[in-house]
């Protein structure tokens, strides 16, 4: 029989440094192993094979860092939001790091991976791959044109998308970029494709492993009549006593 879950929380959590290489399966068995060591009192599943009641946002993929991922927990008990950081915190090893940890509704809140609408990013060249050309006074430019077109590979096939609409800010930060991009399940869109269309354009094409990828935050859209008003997966929950 299932544990009737009376508190869901989310967790903001941050991975930096070698542990950017730990995969997200290994990363979700990582946390489960944690939320035991740190007895917390976490609702199971029920059935032949009971499971902690878990679901992470957008995956981050293999050697990209982040200062604000996600995943929703159903506890079986409640217990003050700052006690659950501070159990979990000490758990953590070096390069995963507790944010923040939020009382979350259902109907409000909804699911971290259903909500997800939008994520920033931080792109930059690694010394010595930047490119040598003026690319830093074209970013208008390339945004200004209507259409952006790429032919995107699928699992079992290729087709060509629109990226003007998915990109919601790119701007020059340093010796790299700055993105808000769409990160729904139906137009995900990843850095890495805008950063390299970006080049090619301007007729450059760029080194393999020329830049890293550091994820900075993600956001639900509480907008409405397709007017998008971005806020974060964090202020949709409440710190609790």
């Amino acid at each position: 029989m299932a544990e009737v879950y009376v508190m869901k929380v989310r967790i903001k959590f941050s991975k930096e440094g070698p542990v950017k290489f730990v995969g997200h399966l290994d990363t979700m068995r990582y946390f489960q192993k944690a939320l035991r060591r740190a007895e917390l009192p976490v609702a199971f599943s029920g059935g032949y094979s009971p499971h902690m009641i878990m679901s992470f946002a957008v995956p981050l993929g293999v050697g990209m860092e982040s200062l604000g991922d996600y995943f929703d927990l159903e506890m079986a008990e409640d217990m003050p939001t700052a006690e659950i950081a501070a159990r979990l915190e000490e758990q953590m090893a070096e390069g995963m790091h507790i944010v923040s940890v939020r009382k979350v509704e259902d109907g409000k809140a909804g699911k971290a991976m259903a909500l997800v609408a939008a994520a920033d990013y931080l792109v930059e060249f690694r010394p010595g791959k930047e490119p040598s050309i003026d690319w830093k006074s074209r970013v208008k430019e390339f945004l200004a044109q209507p259409e952006i077109k790429v032919t995107k590979q699928t699992k079992r096939s290729e087709k060509e998308i629109d990226l003007r609409p998915n990109i919601y800010k790119m701007e020059v930060r340093n010796n790299g970029f700055f993105y808000m991009l769409a990160s729904a399940s139906s137009n995900y869109t990843k850095p890495e494709l805008v950063t390299n269309t970006f080049f090619k354009w301007l007729g450059e094409e760029l080194p393999e492993f020329a830049f890293t990828v550091k994820r900075l935050e993600m956001y639900a859209d509480q907008g409405e009549n397709a007017s998008p008003r971005f806020v974060t997966l964090e202020s949709l929950g409440e710190e609790i006593e």
